[in-house]
Formats: structure tokens, C-alpha cells, sequence
């Protein structure tokens, strides 16, 4: 965690110094606020602090939750859900709802509360339980202070972009925005793609698993997972449909988090745009795959916290024998909501533990190069 403050304090300090204003862009201006503490009321939390590029823009800081979820700028405030990659997430739509599925799909934050990728870079500085900052206003008063900000907001959104809070705060996000859309969030380059472009070859398993994903007579895996056909290039692994999928409550996080023992995440239901519609309760919208063999733990709670659990997981819909997590060495956990439950999507053949093994060697081929070494 110190040596993260260093490297953002570094790049931060070159940015601003070394650069010129002529060669200031958008997603150059918009780097610099996702590395920057000063977003943060204690001015110790940027937006890389919960989503570190060294490791797949999550938030790896071991913490007294365990990294199921991330802490605040604090200190000692936790949200309830995981933090989810930043990568690839330029990809996402605005929310809408899909009649032929009849399920919402889009935006961002695992309810879709956000509307695109400047909307959501706004939320977490005025998080109380994230970055803690008291209002927009405080936001663009401590920014406007800074020379380098000063400059390059008037001169990439007007001479009077400090005039109005509102719009300075937009400006904010879009920036974020920019930079969130550029090649470092999604470079393409994992040794699936580079096997779609013929510079790998997959291993036996790899390949038995990549069919088993796409497959129909299978696992389904591509009903959610997948936007494209089979082996197209640019597959981000998730048709940003919402779904509930039967994920157990996370005790071990509602009793460090001292909730209710009869507290449940109600997910998409707490998205204002769709309250009231109790059909969404319990649904997340499905997250990429991209990078997944890293970006553990998994789940909206961080309720697990290794790759093939997950895939056992969804294999005991099917699969009598299924009957334990092995995390816990007890029997699964009942759906947090389980009156929404989409048994249908999760309706497959049961997995050999040879099949097991080759989805979970498929899914590490989605690890992008510069992330290999983290493979476990």
C-alpha cells in the first residue's frame, strides 16, 4: 500500500511538472485525477487506491474485511459490496431494459445506477463511506486551487469552467472518462485474443474448455457472458444483463460489518431508476471475465474467494453431488434473495472434475499480458 502512495505521488508530481499545457488532453487530465489523493476529504484515497493498474484496476490492499470489500479513505468505513475491475468498462451502456430477455442490462456499479463512465467517476469522492468529500462544491474548491487544474480545465472545457460547480464537476468525470476509455484499461492482448490472432496456441485443457464455454450443450456460460459469436475479436466476456444467480449472503462480511442478521443486498432493486420493482431484486448486473482469474474475491459480497469455488458453484445447480462449498467445508449457503433466482440461465449438464479444470484454465487465458505473473 505505501509503495502504491509512492508511485502515485511520483506520477502525479511528473505529470503536473514535466508536461506542458500544449500537450494536455482529456484522458491526460483525467490520469491525473484518477491518481490523485486530493479527491479524497483526507486527502490519502484516489481513485487507483480501489483500483490499482497494477492489478487489473481492483483493490488488492489486504484490509480488516479480508479485500471482500474496500476501505475508505478513513480508515474504518466499508461498503457492503466488492469492488469490481475498472477494466474494460468503457464497453458498458446506459441502463435499459431488454423485453426479450426481460431483464435490465447496462451501467455501471454492480445496479447500474450510473449512467456511463463520467457519471460513476463522480460518485466515490462524495461517498461517505469512500472518499468522504462533503459535496461538489468542496471538490472543485480544492481542485481550482491547483495551478495544473486551473489551467488545463479552462483550457480543455472554457475559460469559465470554474464559474459554475455543476459543470466543472462534470468536467471532472469526463476526463476520468477519457482516460478510463484508452488501451490501458482494455489492451486485448490476454493469450485468448492472442490465440484468436493465431500468436498462441492453447493448451488441450485450455481448448476443452473454451469449448465447453461456448457451448450450448454445456455449461452456458455465453448466455451472459458473451456479446459476440464464438471467438470474435473484442468479446468482453459479459452482456451486462442483471441477474440473480443465487449467491449466498457473505456472514463472515455482515458480522464484521455489523449488519442485521437480517440484512440483504437487494441490488438492481436500489437502483432509483428501477425501485419499486420487486422482480430486481437480488439481481447484480454480470460483471466481465476478463482478468477474473485475478480479481478474486468474487461475487457483489466477495462471498468467495478462489476461481474454481465459483465455477463449482454454479455447477451445483445442476450437479447433486455438489452438495459443499469447499471454502467452508459446509453445504451452500442459500440464495441471499432467492424468490428471483434465474434458474433458468443457470439450468446445465453437470461438470466432471476434468471439465472443471478446463473451464478454470479457459478462464486464466482471459488474463491480460501484463497481469500473467499473478497467475496462481
Amino acid at each position: 500500500m505505501f509503495k502504491n502512495k509512492i508511485i502515485v505521488l511520483t506520477f502525479f508530481s511528473l505529470l503536473s511538472s514535466s508536461i506542458s499545457a500544449s500537450h494536455i488532453d482529456k484522458a491526460t487530465l483525467g490520469q491525473a485525477l484518477f491518481f490523485d489523493t486530493r479527491l479524497s476529504l483526507n486527502n490519502k484515497q484516489s481513485c487507483a487506491s480501489c483500483h490499482n493498474p497494477q492489478h487489473a484496476f481492483i483493490d488488492d490492499r489486504e484490509n480488516s474485511r479480508f479485500r471482500m470489500v474496500s476501505e475508505g479513505a478513513d480508515g474504518h468505513s466499508f461498503g457492503n459490496r466488492n469492488t469490481p475491475t475498472a477494466m474494460y468498462s468503457a464497453f458498458h451502456s446506459a441502463l435499459s431494459y431488454d423485453t426479450k430477455r426481460q431483464t435490465f442490462k447496462g451501467g455501471l456499479f454492480w445496479d447500474g445506477r450510473a449512467k456511463d463512465l463520467a457519471d460513476q467517476a463522480g460518485q466515490p469522492p462524495l461517498n461517505p463511506v469512500e472518499m468522504q468529500m462533503p459535496n461538489k462544491h468542496a471538490v472543485i474548491e480544492r481542485l481550482s486551487q491547483i495551478d495544473f487544474y486551473q489551467e488545463n480545465f479552462k483550457k480543455l472545457y472554457g475559460s469559465d469552467i470554474w464559474e459554475n460547480v455543476d459543470k466543472a464537476y462534470q468536467a471532472m468525470g469526463d476526463a476520468i472518462m477519457a482516460f478510463e476509455k484508452t488501451k490501458e484499461f482494455a489492451p486485448f492482448d490476454s493469450k485468448y485474443d492472442r490465440y484468436l490472432r493465431g500468436e498462441y496456441e492453447l493448451t488441450p485443457l485450455e481448448d476443452l474448455g473454451r469449448t465447453l464455454f461456448f457451448s450450448n450443450n454445456n455449461v452456458n456460460c455465453k448466455t451472459c457472458h458473451s456479446l459476440k459469436p464464438e471467438d470474435s475479436e473484442g468479446e468482453v466476456f459479459t452482456n451486462f444483463e442483471h441477474h440473480n444467480i443465487g449467491v449466498p449472503r457473505n456472514l463472515k462480511l455482515m458480522v464484521l460489518n455489523q449488519l442485521d442478521k437480517n440484512f440483504k443486498d437487494q441490488g438492481s432493486l436500489e437502483n432509483p431508476t428501477i425501485k419499486g420493482d420487486t422482480k430486481q431484486a437480488g439481481k447484480f448486473k454480470t460483471p466481465t471475465l476478463r482478468n477474473v482469474a485475478i480479481t478474486e474475491p468474487y461475487m457483489h459480497n466477495g462471498v468467495f474467494k478462489d476461481l474454481r469455488t465459483v465455477i463449482l458453484f454454479y455447477d451445483k445447480f445442476n450437479n447433486p453431488e455438489r452438495k459443499i462449498n469447499p471454502e467452508t467445508g459446509e453445504p451452500w449457503g442459500e440464495a441471499e434473495v432467492p424468490e428471483t433466482v434465474n434458474l433458468t440461465d443457470l439450468r446445465a449438464n453437470a461438470l466432471s472434475d476434468r471439465k472443471v479444470d478446463a473451464l478454470e484454465a479457459f478462464l486464466k487465458t482471459l488474463t491480460d499480458r501484463r497481469y500473467e505473473h499473478l497467475l496462481k
